[in-house]
């Protein structure tokens, strides 16, 4: 599906809130296993399937994710959707990333909760139709590679076992995050998200 000669960029796009370590490990896995040049986290101002009661503003998420990943190579945050309308759809970032980046080949990398849901998402078949997705696992959403169009590829990735809003939880209650989150980022991490 790739054309020879142009970046291979995966974006794994998220809230980030906050970003942590299974994001990360998960991210230069994807990279790996999907044969990918760079994987770009992409900070998502607004997901249309989710609330943002509890959804930290996105500059401070920005920052913290490109605190996160400082030193990290291959893998950036990206803010690119924090410059297109709102609410932000996956169809309109992939066609303005067209436009913007004709040297890359955009592959979408979701998980298999994204997946399941995927008959929801603005414009859905089209980006099957003419974007390569990958999809990964995640715990209770189970996908039959067998029932997967041609450009859409279920890869073998660790089951990531933190959650955002455990993090947040923890937070919440006085309770350690370390390990959990990038040692660059606790601090601000116990900042932000204590109420």
């Amino acid at each position: 599906m790739y054309t020879t000669g142009k970046r291979k960029i995966g974006l794994y796009g998220g809230s980030f809130n906050p970003i942590h370590v299974g994001h990360i490990t998960l991210a230069k896995r994807l990279m790996e296993v999907a044969g990918l040049d760079e994987v770009w986290m992409m900070v998502s101002p607004q997901n249309p399937f989710k609330a943002n009661d509890t959804l930290l503003a996105d500059d401070l998420r920005l920052a913290m994710t490109r605190k996160a990943l400082e030193g990290e190579t291959h893998i950036a945050a990206c803010d690119y959707e924090f410059h297109l309308p709102k609410p932000s759809y996956t169809w309109n970032t992939l066609q303005a990333l067209g436009r913007d980046c004709p040297d890359c080949e955009f592959t979408l990398l979701i998980g298999g909760d994204n997946w399941q849901a995927f008959d929801r998402w603005f414009r859905g078949e089209d980006i099957v139709d003419r974007y390569r997705v990958v999809v990964y696992p995640r715990r209770g959403a189970e996908v039959d590679a067998t029932m997967l169009p041609p450009h859409v590829q279920l890869v073998d990735t660790p089951l990531v076992n933190v959650s955002s809003t455990e993090i947040r939880r923890r937070v919440a209650a006085g309770e350690s995050i370390r390990g959990m989150v990038p040692e660059a980022i606790e601090a601000d991490v116990l900042k932000y998200y204590a109420r």
